[in-house]
């Protein structure tokens, strides 16, 4: 029996995401400057805090084992593999902006549940949202004004029992206006409006207008790639079978998860769409990429990807036009992002 695409996709994003949650105990020495990994000594620059807006930094989930796990953290992008800076706060995803962030944490209730933290540039929380169900995307837009965030969620009426659909949220932070579920949005697929009780968004993206966007659509067994408009509230899609897109700085194109394979095996493959001419290109990295990528520049994306275990996570990136090879930037790492320049 062929599971739907949205089952398929929540259970895998439900793996990872109890994956990058497993907890580490480890024995560390006081005011030791590195973290034991196991194949490498992680060191530790406690000379400075993480600060949001600093340029020069690649922000991501720390997953290195002992204290600071899961807490936001950043190394120089020029030299990620060195000494990384860990503050306080424990995220689940992470994105950062300009100078601000948004958080998107677990919550300690009877039901699933997480929050979204907005963030100033020193980590201080400076609003908050309660958000029902597990974890699994975030995003700011470049200017930092629009927000957000996919939950995995149980219990919708078109659901088979046991099984998990998605809500996503996008938030307008400069008229403090939120919509909890964006499933509501007029959407046209093709020449058609469509309608129909088992649309899914997931994996916004914004473009610098701070009202484009482009998310993912599952309805009908299938996945779409949408562009949206928060001003207009409207939708259309663009193409089948695009997931968690991303958009470039410059906002020319688009990197996203494709589905090659049916089953569990290999079933994605990052590409890269042009938006003018709508080419798409496959990447260099052959492995299945279960992400919403980053760009560090406009030639390079960077992504979070499973060790062999599924119990850890690396930051891996490669180049944006299909050449080259994949290269590891940051281990022991998750849900990577670069601050922005302010428009």
């Amino acid at each position: 029996m062929k599971l739907p695409v949205k089952f398929v996709v929540a259970l895998a994003g439900v793996a990872a995401l109890a994956a990058a949650s497993v907890v580490y105990v480890v024995q560390a020495k006081a005011n030791s400057p590195e973290r034991r990994t196991g194949d490498a000594a992680i060191a530790v620059d406690s000379s400075a805090p993480v600060v949001l807006g600093e340029p020069g930094r690649l922000l991501f989930r720390n997953g290195a084992p002992g204290q600071g796990y899961g807490n936001v953290a950043s190394v120089p992008v020029y030299e990620p593999g060195g000494p990384r800076r860990i503050s306080s706060l424990g995220c689940e995803r992470f994105y950062t902006a300009v100078d601000g962030g948004l958080c998107l944490a677990k919550e300690p209730t009877p039901l699933p549940g997480a929050v979204a933290k907005f963030l100033d540039s020193a980590l201080g929380e400076v609003k908050r949202v309660d958000v029902p169900g597990i974890p699994n995307r975030a995003k700011l837009s470049p200017g930092g004004r629009m927000g957000s965030w996919t939950t995995f969620v149980t219990g919708d009426s078109y659901s088979t029992p046991g099984t998990f659909s998605t809500r996503t949220a996008i938030m307008d932070r400069e008229r403090n206006e939120l919509s909890s579920n964006i499933e509501g949005i007029p959407l046209r697929i093709g020449d058609a409006v469509h309608r129909g009780e088992d649309v899914n968004y997931w994996g916004v993206t914004f473009a610098t207008d701070e009202r484009t966007f482009f998310a993912t659509v599952a309805t009908g067994g299938r996945t779409y790639l949408v562009e949206g408009d928060n001003e207009a509230w409207k939708a259309r899609t663009l193409r089948e079978n695009a997931e968690c897109p991303s958009l470039s700085p410059d906002g020319t194109k688009l990197a996203f998860k494709k589905r090659v394979a049916d089953g569990d095996v290999r079933p994605w493959r990052e590409h890269v769409l042009d938006l003018t001419t709508m080419r798409e290109t496959p990447l260099a990295e052959a492995r299945s990429i279960d992400d919403q990528v980053v760009w560090l520049d406009n030639d390079t994306i960077a992504y979070g990807l499973p060790r062999g275990d599924g119990k850890e996570s690396d930051i891996w990136s490669v180049p944006a036009d299909g050449t080259g090879s994949p290269r590891l930037l940051v281990p022991l790492a998750s849900s990577p992002s670069v601050t922005t320049a302010r428009r």
